[in-house]
């Protein structure tokens, strides 16, 4: 017994600038994995052929090369990078129990999981604008959202996100990890891999606060004035058919906007004041979070917006 002790006392002081970290699946429903694996498959394929299939349709269909679809084809690239920079870590955990994974593949799959996680938000923050500029300015929609300046704010997201996850993830190279590195998730999560190292995290930690900062803090204020100034516009129309059809324009986004930032935030508060809840509970929660979003934008988006339904029937028909 003292000989074991002896050994975790000598592999917890061990520390390795090149770690194996181990991934988690579902604690505790590890026999049920198997299981467990059918609605994620079902996700992840609702995911792939949907926002592929948005892809595609806007692509192809000459009426759909719009701004509000331009936005709307970034918005499902995106969620096709969120998508499948987690599946095969997520799947290989569920299906073959593959939980080891070594630092510099945690920080690329770490690059594509949060950079396309702040490309979305710039998308919903570029579509909040076309909506704004379409309900209250809709005499000069053409003239400020053109295909240049569509390009030009695409550019600036992308910009953007790499001029922020780089420095972050490049200050992991230097940390200490020690002993054995267990993750929460079946994903390399930035806060989660920091907390894990034995060296001094401030100046990581300090650069993730000013990534939110630069990200959420921006982003949703930006959202939420926008809307702001969009219903103040729509009730000012005296005609409730119109006031109606105007509302109706702004639905699919705002379900967007919804199933993108409360299982964000839902998460954010797990993780500081939900300590006492089952590991379970958070890692389902880290799992909806990523998952919900791909999965059901294409189907907000289709059921919601009557032109995309039109294109994407015509185009199965056609085939």
């Amino acid at each position: 017994m003292v000989q074991i002790w002896n050994n975790k006392e000598i592999l917890g002081n061990l520390t390795s600038k090149f770690p194996t970290f181990l991934l988690s699946g579902i604690p505790g429903l590890e026999f049920v994995h198997a299981w467990i694996s059918v609605p994620f498959c079902c996700l992840y394929a609702t995911a792939l052929s949907g926002n592929s299939m948005i892809l595609l349709v806007i692509i192809t269909q000459q009426n759909l090369h719009e701004p509000m679809y331009c936005f709307l084809s970034m918005l499902s690239a995106a969620d096709l990078g969120l998508t499948l920079s987690t599946m095969s870590t997520t799947l290989g955990i569920l299906w073959f129990d593959a939980c080891e994974i070594s630092l510099d593949t945690c920080i690329i799959q770490m690059f594509f999981l949060h950079g396309f996680t702040i490309i979305e938000s710039g998308v919903l923050v570029a579509m909040a604008f076309d909506r704004y500029v379409a309900i209250c300015d809709p005499l000069r929609y053409a003239t400020k959202l053109t295909n240049h300046r569509i390009i030009q704010m695409g550019l600036l997201m992308i910009m953007r996100t790499v001029t922020l996850i780089l420095p972050l993830l490049l200050l992991l190279k230097p940390l200490n990890f020690c002993g054995v590195n267990v993750l929460s998730h079946s994903y390399c999560y930035h806060p989660d891999v920091i907390k894990l190292a034995c060296s001094d995290t401030r100046v990581n930690s300090m650069c993730g606060l000013i990534d939110l900062i630069l990200t959420t803090g921006v982003d949703i204020p930006y959202i939420v004035l926008s809307y702001i100034l969009i219903i103040r516009s729509v009730l000012s129309i005296a005609a409730p058919e119109e006031r109606h059809k105007a509302f109706s324009t702004c639905a699919s986004h705002v379900g967007a906007v919804a199933i993108f930032y409360i299982p964000m935030m839902s998460l954010s508060l797990v993780h500081r004041y939900g300590q006492s809840a089952p590991k379970a509970v958070h890692s389902m929660m880290a799992n909806v979070y990523l998952l919900l979003p791909p999965a059901l934008n294409p189907i907000i988006y289709s059921v919601k917006t009557k032109q995309i339904r039109k294109a994407i029937l015509r185009f199965l028909l056609k085939k």
